[in-house]
């Protein structure tokens, strides 16, 4: 599945747009990560446990948004963007999305 930022897949024509795909996920870092970031929070810099987490979370919701799009039908996605939302304490939802697209000759 191709999958661009851009609003259209080079050297080829779009032959019909399905509609806006998505992938969801919240996430909380472990018990381990937590404890460890906090410590970490103290001394400044990067955090590698809360960027092993947010990863994960961007590659699942990725993920999940690539199988939305093939169960459209669709041959890619173009317009893709990630947005995250802490909406509860500790608690934080990635959104993968774009436009699932079918792609002409």
């Amino acid at each position: 599945m191709i999958v661009t930022t851009t609003n259209e897949v080079s050297g080829t024509r779009i032959s019909a747009y399905l509609g806006v795909v998505r992938g969801l996920v919240v996430r909380t870092p472990n018990i381990g990560a937590s404890i460890l970031g906090g410590l970490k929070s103290l001394l400044g810099g990067n955090i590698s446990q809360y960027s092993t987490v947010c990863e994960a979370a961007r590659q699942q919701a990725f993920d999940l948004m690539v199988e939305h799009a093939q169960q459209a039908g669709a041959d890619a996605i173009i317009g893709m963007r990630y947005d995250a939302t802490e909406f509860a304490q500790g608690a934080t939802e990635v959104l993968a999305y774009g436009t699932a697209v079918k792609l002409g000759q």
